[in-house]
């Protein structure tokens, strides 16, 4: 966008943050969601959700970080569970055998039944010998037996249990191979493109085994931590106890970081040792990836360096919040004279550690907003840059309703706007 006849005004807002308000008389066109009128207007405001400070302090220090560590993976990703941003990656996209990793898809499907009302925690489920003769790491169900869905939950969750995985497969769509049709659909809808399934265990045969690359792995993960907050305690639990037998999280870092609350481990020849874990520190948020390390060792080391870089060097800095008022602009036609523009929700960027003073959010809107206009009204969008690198844009609306004036209101503002623009 080229801005010509530019006129500057500062202002203070209540909270004393400073804003600058730009009117220009002539604006190019631009492509934008929003650029249905060759006049606009700009807002150009600093980090909104900060104590503002003197002008001659407003500018923090470049961000200085160093370069990610190495980490010893064929595969990893590290990102802001809150923004979905992505700090690190390798090979992210690569599919690669998930191993048990696949049970994260296997629980999130069953919490899912729970949360529309398809299955209970106290729901019966009949064990099949199938289930009761699955390999490798077990919860111990007896066949033909009847056990709850949470302590099967808890099975998949906890010790990863094979058996449990099929168990609740079986129930929910009849048989292995229809569950592996749902986790494939829902691997669709969530945008997991190098996802494939054929079972609910993730356990290798000779003929095939799943697929998932870190990249859809970070994203089920984080679907699980922020979709499944009732549910989501289960993966920081260190043990569980099913007929007589006592298990403990395969999950080493629940034993050894404090900020360390989940997620999932998983092994085979063919994946090599794999974790996908998420930690919580200052209110940040990270969710790691690594897939194909050497040892159960190593892929604790190698999680550990990547939440190691991304708390050191990183924030989730809050911009805006749910219902904010962002400007105030001028209604023509209208019974009221003006109107509050805002977002409908929180806003949070991930950003540089310590530059949240360097954010600057540019409001972009049609310069006459003429009414009718409806509470809610999709109005323009807010543009975040730091250090002219935009890392937010979203949708601004009317924050109320503003009912079209009278006859003679509306006369006067159309003449008013035509002699301005004649003039201008």
């Amino acid at each position: 966008m080229t801005l010509e006849t530019l006129e500057t005004t500062d202002t203070t807002d209540t909270t004393g943050t400073t804003q600058m308000i730009r009117h220009s008389s002539a604006l190019r066109s631009c492509e934008s969601s929003v650029s249905a009128a060759p006049l606009r207007f700009i807002v150009l405001a600093l980090t909104l959700l900060t104590t503002a400070l003197p002008v001659a302090q407003l500018s923090a220090a470049p961000a200085i970080i160093p370069r990610a560590p190495d980490i010893a993976a064929t595969s990893y990703i590290l990102i802001d569970a809150k923004t979905g941003q992505v700090l690190i990656e390798e090979n992210a996209d690569e599919p690669l055998p998930p191993a048990s990793l696949t049970k994260i898809m296997t629980s999130y499907i069953a919490i899912e039944e729970i949360i529309n009302g398809h299955l209970t925690l106290d729901t019966p489920v009949h064990i099949s010998e199938k289930a009761w003769r699955m390999e490798g790491s077990k919860t111990f169900v007896g066949v033909d037996t009847m056990v709850r869905a949470e302590d099967l939950l808890r099975g998949i969750i906890i010790q990863s249990g094979n058996d449990a995985s099929v168990a609740i497969a079986e129930h929910i769509a009849g048989s292995e191979e229809a569950f592996a049709d749902m986790m494939n659909q829902y691997a669709e809808v969530m945008g997991m493109q190098q996802s494939f399934f054929m079972n609910s265990s993730g356990l290798d045969t000779e003929l095939y085994y799943n697929t998932m690359s870190a990249r859809d792995l970070s994203i089920i993960a984080r679907e699980t931590v922020v979709e499944h907050k009732d549910f989501y305690p289960m993966y920081a639990e260190r043990e569980f106890t099913y007929n007589g037998i006592t298990q403990s999280n395969r999950n080493s870092l629940l034993f050894r970081d404090r900020n360390v609350d989940g997620l999932k481990t998983g092994w085979t020849d063919a994946a090599g040792y794999c974790l996908v874990a998420s930690a919580e520190r200052d209110g940040m948020r990270l969710i790691s990836v690594v897939m194909g390390t050497e040892s159960t060792e190593a892929r604790a080391i190698e999680t550990q360096k990547l939440f190691t870089y991304g708390f050191r060097y990183f924030e989730t800095h809050q911009v805006y919040s749910e219902g904010q008022v962002l400007a105030n602009v001028p209604v023509w036609s209208g019974k009221e004279s003006d109107l509050d523009l805002g977002v409908t929700e929180d806003v949070f960027v991930t950003i540089p550690r310590g530059q949240g003073e360097n954010l600057t959010a540019a409001l972009d809107v049609e310069e006459a907003v003429t009414a009718p206009l409806e509470n809610g009204q999709l109005m323009g969008v807010v543009n975040v840059t730091l250090d002219s690198d935009l890392i937010y844009r979203g949708d601004v609306i009317a924050m109320q309703a503003v009912e079209q004036g009278s006859l003679f209101k509306r006369f006067m503002d159309w003449l008013t706007l035509f002699f301005s623009n004649l003039f201008s």
